[in-house]
């Protein structure tokens, strides 16, 4: 029986080996990619606190003053005293800008949450309007919105432009999710991420010693041992101690891959996928002459009154991410992240009238639909970020031992090849 498994551990890794291994050593990239990136670029996300913080206009004229075309349609304003105020603007129509919607279960926000990555990644789900799968630009529906504008709340001074597009994270991520080939990139991906579910499934079955004696010898590497036995336990050895993590890591993983997966998901929790409609404003017959006009609402509620009763609402919160009405119907939505949230995307929101500020209807995490928030848990597990640190360092080590597996099976193959021809050489030599 072990040999028909051993035939599918090896055929199957034959197969999917190259994918897996570039997948296991982009995902490693990606766990650390916020602390990276805030790391290399300090001056766009801290500031030193000094006076009071100037009003969002003002912060808004000065992106307007840098980009005379910028059309802003979401503003990030952390609790934080030490943090610069981020402006997502518009992407160029028909481009990756104009996505809509987002992965069920994830809060849908125009506004990144740590700098480049924006809360749903600019994907589209089904929960979105008419949406169905990811459709963004090259590499597996990674085309993100327009740039984010980042601006000292102090001086209004902009400290610089980040645009998703263009930094090394994008091309790891494309990789990761679609080998930079669309959507048969993805469709490749995904499909070897089933197969590596069933390879660490026959692992373990290949793993599983035949005596208790045998057992010792599975779970320690002997470092003393020749280079094909050291070579050996690398892979058995430490396949074993990471191969439930490895598990959890690509079956969450086929969510970005597969839309039947996600459906899977709110079926499997009676959950319907679809996310109600906006609420609309009900706009005035005439606007108030001392009310003055917000980038975005026309006539209606300032973006710094929309802050203003946002911190009414949750005056405890992280962050506060207001997402600018494009129509003059449409209502300012209000993303905000409590300081003991499950993770970071677990955000509670509230629908605010653009003209006269009224509260139009609010959601708290908790009050999501089952399917939401299992589907919302997939992102934070997938990526090691679920319990902070700890689980992040213990999501890049196994991803670097996922990079090393297809290689140390390989040699474990070509060395039981080398071994079975010197046997028959031997047996035709007698």
């Amino acid at each position: 029986m072990k040999v028909f498994f051993r035939n599918i551990h090896l055929y199957l890794s034959l197969v999917s080996g190259l994918i897996i291994a570039v997948v296991c050593l982009t995902g490693g990239v990606l766990v650390f990619e916020k602390e990276l990136e805030q790391a290399w670029h300090p001056e766009r996300y801290f500031v030193q606190p000094t006076t009071a913080a100037l009003p969002l206009a003002r912060l808004q004229q000065a992106v307007t003053a840098y980009k005379a075309d910028a059309k802003i349609t979401g503003v990030k304003v952390y609790a934080d005293p030490a943090r610069t105020v981020e402006f997502s603007l518009a992407g160029a129509p028909g481009g990756p800008g104009s996505e809509k919607g987002g992965k069920p279960g994830e809060a849908r926000t125009e506004t990144r949450p740590e700098g480049p990555r924006s809360e749903n990644r600019g994907e589209k789900g089904p929960e979105g309007k008419g949406g169905k799968g990811e459709k963004g630009g090259k590499g597996g529906g990674e085309g993100g919105r327009g740039p984010t504008v980042f601006v000292n709340p102090y001086t209004a001074a902009v400290i610089g432009e980040l645009n998703y597009r263009e930094t090394v994270f994008f091309t790891m991520m494309a990789l990761h999710r679609g080998m930079v080939g669309g959507a048969i990139g993805k469709l490749i991906v995904g499909v070897s991420t089933v197969m590596f579910l069933f390879i660490i499934g026959t692992g373990i079955v290949l793993w599983w010693p035949a005596t208790r004696k045998a057992v010792k010898q599975r779970l320690q590497v002997k470092w003393s041992g020749g280079w094909k036995r050291l070579n050996h336990d690398l892979h058995i050895v430490l396949g074993f101690y990471s191969a439930l993590f490895l598990f959890v890591f690509a079956f969450t993983g086929l969510a970005w891959s597969f839309e039947w997966f996600n459906k899977g998901i709110f079926t499997l929790t009676n959950s319907p996928m679809e996310r109600p409609e906006p609420p609309v404003s009900a706009a005035p017959v005439a606007a108030a002459p001392e009310v003055a006009a917000a980038p975005g609402a026309p006539q209606g509620l300032t973006a710094d009154a929309a802050l203003t009763r946002a911190r009414q609402l949750a005056p405890t919160a992280v962050y506060y991410a207001l997402q600018l009405p494009k129509e003059p119907t449409a209502s300012i939505r209000v993303a905000t992240l409590r300081p003991n949230a499950t993770y970071e995307n677990a955000t509670d929101e509230v629908y605010l009238d653009q003209y006269s500020g009224q509260v139009l209807r609010t959601q708290t995490y908790e009050q999501r639909n089952l399917g939401q928030r299992v589907r919302g848990l997939f992102k934070p597990v997938h990526t090691g970020a679920i319990f902070g640190w700890p689980s992040k360092i213990i999501s890049l080590v196994v991803c670097l031992l996922g990079f090393t597996f297809p290689i140390t099976g390989i040699i474990m193959w070509l060395n039981r090849l080398k071994k079975g021809r010197k046997q028959k050489r031997r047996v035709a030599v007698a």
